[in-house]
């Protein structure tokens, strides 16, 4: 049987990883990447806790949750193809100083 503290220990095993990929990653991609990570981190803790609880409340924050991340996703990932396509890198160290 699984218990909550298994899924919490997935649920910070994501968030670990995320946090290590913003923090050592130097790849704007990479980076977004690793905030997904975190945020479904997040999601499955709410999920978790609320199986758990017994109340659905945390399931409807985590389908709202997952709408303002795909938005965000698709806004990202349109910044990052601007700015490739203006400075051929998405390399974080090249991408200092926005001024074009």
């Amino acid at each position: 049987m699984i218990s909550l503290h298994h899924y919490l220990t997935v649920s910070a095993l994501l968030f670990s990883i995320g946090l290590v990929g913003i923090l050592v990653r130097r790849n704007v991609l990479m980076i977004l990447l690793s905030i997904e990570l975190i945020l479904n981190a997040a999601n499955l803790s709410f999920v978790a806790f609320s199986s758990y609880m017994g109340d659905l409340s945390g399931q409807v924050v985590v389908f709202f949750a997952m709408i303002v991340a795909a938005a965000e996703v698709t806004v990202g990932l349109s910044i990052v193809i601007l700015l490739y396509r203006k400075k051929n890198t998405t390399s974080t160290q090249d991408l200092e100083t926005l001024k074009w």
